[in-house]
């Protein structure tokens, strides 16, 4: 047995939540131990090849607002991007790329290498350290004590992590790597809630079986855009994906063998993302469809692999090959390494406060998919959030909290602590309630002055954002500041009519069909600005007229998060709740009005009595 020096925070875990809580905890300058069952799988992409889409773009964005390394990884290891929703508005337009597995997990460990205060030690967390009812480290396997003042679970798959390949089934966190067991057992031993969900991978395919010729084929876009505020150009070759599909005979295969799928088999009893469902789903589920679209996506520049998104699957290796080889394409295909479904543990996230520190343990925090989110994107926001908040619980500082209002990371905290799931969490554009301010390309202006407040953004970032907001402040200065005759306008070609009001050239740029390229013979100023500047400002006049409206929203929103509930209030003895809520206000605990508003079954009348309780400061012993 070996004994390191304390550390102020201990991370369990390499994956994406991991090493952006161990990486946050450092930038604030904390000393971390980040522990992880193999080294050489810290930042390993377990499933799709891709980082970024839609509302997980915007969560890429955020992160690496707050100077985290996902974006930065990513863009050094794209091998091709696409906005997707790029027909759309900008406010649900989202950034995605795809990866190059080994560039990116070499970007990542290097990010990690690079990074003092970092300590990363190989083994397997089997207990916490526990003392005056909070948790003060861990144990390792070999029975080595490691002691901390904070510690973030960022287990991911790996909790009681159980393959299953048709009737098959063997213990792991995904293929190849082992699962976590002891640990498992030690938190259903705290008496925490906790469930099972599942997720699922597709076979991979050998690229050069695969007759490329008869394929659609779908290139990257001509102009990329970037996933971190820093980049500019993507690092690594580009290359195009393709485009096939499944048949009425592929079809007819998986249902021939729907009784040898480890779900359809009653194998798992965990619940699958709705939204990225396995073959056997889509074609139970779906029955009149005859067709499913699969993306072939290159797993790396010379890895020769290839990801086929939208056939993962459960079934049998050899059924498997069967329902491959009916696809257009991939008659030939030879398979590198089976689909799989894997099931594991999480934690029901309403045992969390809003800073994903588990109530009935304190110094104990969770992130990623241990809380019930499946996703890259979603684990590394976590990983980030939690780490702050451990590194301020730490230091006695006050918790770093994020509002629907103002990130999608405090719409998915949000959602998960007062919510909780029912089914692997993901984010989309449409659960922010004011997406039209929580833009991709706005991520930076909303975090990173909360980023360098606490200590989390670097010198480096910060600057580069400064010089980012003299150009915004100077372009917006301009627009503001020019005066254009409706007749001079009108006579410019644009869609105004000629008798009305002078306007400011930002009020023409928020007209319908106009641009910013609209202006340039207008304001010749604006042609000394740069496209991404010019685009900025663009972006912004689209939703200038609803965005007084959605704030007004916004403030009522952020009174009701500023009106805390005491911990110690019972809900049980307030008279006028029903005793439903009052069990599932009792189950939950919410922090906030807020937070207590979104509890499924809530009414006004409910929250009244709740508001009268604050007022009134009861706060009666909870009863035994």
């Amino acid at each position: 047995m070996f004994h390191v020096k304390q550390s102020h925070i201990i991370v369990v875990g390499g994956g994406h939540g991991g090493v952006e809580a161990a990486a946050a905890a450092a930038r604030m300058g904390v000393q971390v131990s980040l522990v992880t069952l193999d080294i050489d799988g810290i930042g390993a992409m377990s499933c799709n090849p891709a980082i970024g889409g839609l509302g997980k773009g915007h969560l890429v964005r955020e992160v690496d607002a707050l100077d985290g390394i996902m974006g930065i990884a990513a863009d050094g290891a794209g091998i091709q991007y696409r906005l997707l929703n790029r027909r759309k508005g900008p406010a649900v337009q989202g950034p995605r790329a795809q990866m190059d597995r080994q560039l990116y997990r070499t970007a990542v460990q290097n990010a990690v290498r690079g990074m003092a205060g970092i300590d990363v030690i190989e083994g397997e967390v089997a207990d916490l350290l526990v003392g005056n009812g909070a948790a003060r480290g861990v144990i390792l396997a070999d029975g080595s004590e490691i002691p901390a003042d904070a510690v973030i679970l960022t287990t991911g798959t790996f909790l009681n992590g159980v393959i299953h390949i048709g009737l098959e089934r063997k213990a792991g966190g995904r293929m190849g790597s082992r699962a976590s067991v002891a640990l498992a057992q030690r938190l259903y031993d705290l008496d925490l809630p906790m469930g099972r969900l599942k997720t699922g991978t597709p076979p991979r395919l050998a690229s050069d079986s695969i007759d490329w010729s008869r394929l659609e084929e779908q290139p990257g876009d001509d102009v990329p855009v970037m996933l971190s505020f820093l980049s500019r150009e993507p690092v690594a070759r580009q290359v195009s994906c393709a485009i096939t599909h499944t048949n009425e005979g592929t079809h007819d295969i998986v249902r021939r063998h729907l009784h040898e799928s480890a779900m359809y088999g009653g194998q798992i009893d965990g619940k699958g993302p709705r939204y990225c469902p396995s073959i056997e789903d889509k074609i139970a589920r779906f029955a009149d469809k005859t067709s499913h679209q699969i993306f072939l996506e290159p797993e790396g520049l010379n890895c020769g692999t290839v990801y086929p998104n939208g056939i993962s699957t459960s079934l049998p290796e050899a059924v498997q090959l069967e329902y491959v080889h009916s696809i257009e394409g991939l008659e030939a295909a030879r398979i590198v390494q089976p689909g799989y479904a894997i099931e594991y543990d999480y934690v029901d996230p309403r045992a969390l406060d809003r800073g994903l520190q588990v109530r009935a343990l304190p110094g104990l925090w969770l992130a990623g998919q241990i809380n019930g989110t499946t996703g890259y994107e979603e684990a590394a926001a976590q990983g980030l959030y939690a780490a702050v908040n451990a590194v301020n619980a730490v230091r006695w500082d006050d918790p770093f909290h994020l509002s629907r209002t103002e990130s999608y990371i405090g719409v998915m905290i949000d959602d998960l602590i007062t919510r909780g799931v029912t089914e692997p969490y993901r984010m989309f554009t449409s659960r922010a309630e004011f997406r039209l301010s929580l833009r991709a390309d706005n991520a930076d202006q909303r975090l990173t002055p909360k980023g360098c407040r606490i200590g989390l953004v670097g010198q480096h970032r910060a600057e580069a954002f400064d010089e980012k907001c003299r150009r915004l402040e100077a372009i917006r200065s301009v627009l503001h500041g020019a005066r254009i005759g409706a007749a001079k306008a009108h006579e410019a070609g644009l869609p105004v009519s000629e008798s009305g009001p002078a306007r400011s050239a930002m009020d023409l740029l928020a007209v319908a069909n106009v641009g910013i390229d609209d202006l340039d013979a207008l304001v010749p100023e604006l042609c000394g600005f740069d496209d991404e500047t010019r685009a900025q400002v663009g972006r912004e006049a689209i939703y200038a007229n609803y965005l007084d409206r959605q704030e007004t929203e916004a403030a009522h929103l952020r009174r009701d998060e500023a009106t805390v509930i005491p911990a110690d209030l019972d809900y049980a003895m307030l008279r006028g709740l029903s005793h439903e809520l009052s069990e599932k206000l009792t189950a939950t605990r919410p922090d906030t009005i807020a937070a207590a508003a979104r509890i499924e079954g809530m009414t006004p009348a409910a929250l009244n009595v709740i508001l009268l309780a604050i007022r009134a400061g009861r706060r009666p012993a909870r009863s035994a």
